[in-house]
């Protein structure tokens, strides 16, 4: 089942129905400051009056409505499951669909793992520029470049954090959870307050996925995850601009950007596995900047789940587009 969530400071009240009164809109908005697009790990914010808040507020629901039997129709005609999350960083409302299931995470969990990386580097545990040479053992298949590569060639960690997520590598991946270790690791995400998302296997490692061992996550923490990013709180606001500056020079985009404008920016990590194509991404657009995270478990193949993520972004982005 859909629902709304209209998530305020100090607190938030869930909307089970999909039209705002008048009123209520009014009164929740003069509390709440609009952050100006690609105000990002500032704390900077432009406020608007509360009648320009209304008129934007009235704007996207007119918008949501003229969408919504579309979404609707979309994840009900889909053959598959679907966790979806959609939040304004101006206003902070936030539209969900089954945000709490766990879907295996695939190459997401590759986010809160580059998110490790920088503050093992933060901690002095880890060099960017300590060299690495690719053995022939390190060679998984799946999604990446060093697999092209010939055995011997060195790389500094930076260049494989930056593989990782860019390219997917799952290589680089493997190198880098077996250089912090599972249990640095896992500290890590500790640190981050993730319980849905835990990392338990090597990328690729099918034996372990037999023996009951899987990576998981959800819609709501990966989303949880990309907002402390945005506004400088991932753990620091050097590990966030980090961050950040790698998502937006991910490669693989034939699902969240596919069918939005040249004028939008999408800092984002794609996933997928056997059963599971996932994309999660801020959009910087001219109109405000949000988060979408989409995760899939697909019976559909996965040329049409790109394409039905594809979609619901592109959906999304008109609400969102003033």
């Amino acid at each position: 089942m859909l629902r709304e969530e209209l998530i305020m400071p100090g607190g938030k009240k869930k909307l089970k129905n999909s039209l705002f009164t008048s009123f209520i809109i009014l009164a929740l908005l003069i509390s709440i400051p609009l952050r100006a697009s690609g105000a990002v790990a500032t704390g900077t914010a432009r406020s608007l009056t509360p009648e320009e808040k209304l008129w934007l507020y009235n704007l996207r629901q007119e918008r949501w409505e003229a969408n919504s039997r579309r979404i609707l129709q979309r994840i009900s005609s889909f053959r598959g499951e679907t966790g979806l999350v959609v939040k304004d960083l101006q206003t902070d409302w936030t539209f969900l669909h089954n945000d709490e299931a766990r879907f295996p995470a695939a190459s997401l969990i590759k986010i809160p793992i580059m998110v490790a990386c920088f503050k093992a580097v933060e901690d002095g545990r880890l060099d960017l520029q300590e060299k690495y040479v690719l053995r022939r053992q390190d060679r998984v298949g799946g999604s990446g470049r060093l697999r092209r590569m010939r055995n011997g060639r060195t790389f500094t960690y930076g260049e494989l954090i930056d593989y990782m997520v860019t390219h997917s590598d799952n290589i680089a991946t493997n190198v880098i959870i077996k250089r912090l270790g599972f249990d640095y690791i896992r500290e890590v995400f500790a640190k981050l307050g993730l319980k849905d998302t835990v990392l338990n296997r090597l990328m690729m490692d099918f034996r372990a996925r037999e023996e009951g061992l899987e990576n998981y996550t959800s819609a709501r923490e990966i989303t949880g995850l990309l907002e402390m990013i945005y506004h400088g709180r991932c753990l620091s606001a050097d590990i966030s601009e980090k961050c950040l500056d790698v998502l937006k020079r991910q490669k693989i985009n034939d699902r969240l950007p596919r069918f939005l404008p040249r004028e939008a920016t999408v800092a984002h990590k794609t996933g997928q596995e056997r059963e599971v194509c996932h994309d999660a991404g801020i959009v910087f657009s001219p109109h405000g900047d949000y988060i979408i995270t989409v995760l899939v478990r697909t019976w559909s193949g996965p040329l049409t789940t790109k394409t039905f993520i594809a979609r619901l972004s592109s959906y999304f982005y008109q609400v969102f587009k003033t």
